[in-house]
């Protein structure tokens, strides 16, 4: 097997970027990242399953029992699809209450109408 050297072409691809200030520079990246990640945020959207509902909300700091409480009602009612995390998360803020309260307050019985509607 051989090895063939890469031409050294970076000043040539670099070019578009030589006359850019750290502020372009900055935007230029996140604008890249975006694209990047927007088809994965896509997939996310139409993806999902009671597994990494779970994760998320483990993440967000609940635990494992609450994270399965929360994600299996929400299966059951039809609305997973809209993400557990995301869910909790809005009805923290239309309550003003700590995303913690909100999902504790779901595994309560409280709140379902405002969420599944």
């Amino acid at each position: 097997m051989s090895i063939t050297e890469r031409a050294d072409d970076f000043k040539t691809r670099r070019q578009h970027l030589e006359k850019m200030s750290d502020e372009e520079l900055h935007t230029y990246f996140w604008t890249l990242v975006n694209q990047i990640v927007q088809p994965l945020v896509e997939e996310a959207k139409t993806h999902t399953s009671p597994s990494i509902e779970r994760s998320v909300l483990l993440r967000m700091g609940f635990s494992s029992l609450e994270a399965k409480s929360i994600v299996n009602t929400m299966l059951e009612k039809g609305i997973l699809g809209h993400g557990a995390g995301n869910l909790i998360l809005r009805l923290a803020r239309k309550k003003g209450i700590a995303v913690r309260e909100a999902g504790l307050a779901l595994m309560d019985g409280k709140y379902w109408e405002e969420v599944a509607g």
